[in-house]
């Protein structure tokens, strides 16, 4: 991609895992990585498709970085939880994504790195579907962060977002998140089958997170060492616990 002389770089806050991500004008430029063609070859399939929330990818800079598109707006994850209309839409955003890549045939083949294995692949999944991937502007929602994406399952996928924006955290109402996560399951439209099988989607994937963390304590394997000593193991260990108790609760609702 051609380079303007002088142009000046945002430092962006917010990631976990990539390393520096900068602002430079309408674009967003990161790290280079091995599955990075893969990636941008999918978003390019996504937007020809019309999926609107995904960013647009704009190939690699002088500097061998990725460059995406600039989103504009507000992180989820600095707003309000979401309503259950909310959570019906989003469970709709999820659903096409995942109808588009069921379709989705790469030329060659693909590199991904998916960093919690899936105990099977039906599609490609974006992986890291939560408040803090989900940029919100009015009424424009984009999904950013897609350098996990690889293959999985649409329910682990969906399971994963609803840890995030149900949310299914230590400390909540079963109760009152069994009615959210039916909003979140009713907007994907899921099928019986799906229903049942989502609550111990969202444990394997919630435990799946905490058992990476812990490996990367053991190992030293970063980032994951990292973010296990700034105390996020905490959070994924207690929030799995808190979904075994109540996932038979969650069930029942789901297919009520």
């Amino acid at each position: 991609m051609r380079e303007r002389e002088g142009q000046e770089e945002e430092v962006l806050e917010g990631g976990n895992v990539a390393d520096r991500v900068v602002r430079v004008g309408p674009t967003v430029r990161k790290p280079w990585l091995p599955s990075s063609p893969s990636v941008m070859s999918l978003l390019g399939y996504l937007r020809a498709r019309g999926y609107d929330a995904s960013p647009t990818a704009l190939g690699r800079d002088g500097r061998g970085r990725q460059v995406l598109g600039y989103v504009p707006g507000t992180m989820a994850d600095r707003m309000a939880p979401m309503t259950e209309d909310e959570l019906r839409r989003l469970g709709g955003l999820i659903r096409r994504l995942h109808d588009l890549t069921a379709a989705y045939r790469p030329d060659g083949e693909s590199v991904w790195e998916v960093a919690i294995p899936h105990e099977r692949e039906e599609i490609l999944c974006h992986n890291d579907l939560a408040p803090w991937n989900l940029v919100r502007d009015d009424e424009a929602w984009t999904f950013i962060d897609w350098d996990g994406a690889g293959p999985g399952t649409r329910m682990g996928d969906l399971g994963y977002a609803a840890h995030g924006f149900v949310p299914l955290h230590e400390g909540g109402d079963p109760e009152r998140d069994a009615r959210r996560l039916r909003a979140l399951a009713d907007g994907y439209g899921c099928h019986e089958g799906q229903r049942r099988e989502l609550p111990g989607a969202v444990l394997r994937r919630v435990r799946g997170m905490y058992d990476l963390l812990v490996e990367g304590a053991r190992t030293g394997d970063q980032p994951w060492a990292r973010l296990h000593a700034e105390g996020h193991a905490d959070h994924w260990g207690a929030a799995s616990e808190y979904v075994a108790r109540n996932r038979k609760v969650w069930s029942a609702a789901l297919v009520g």
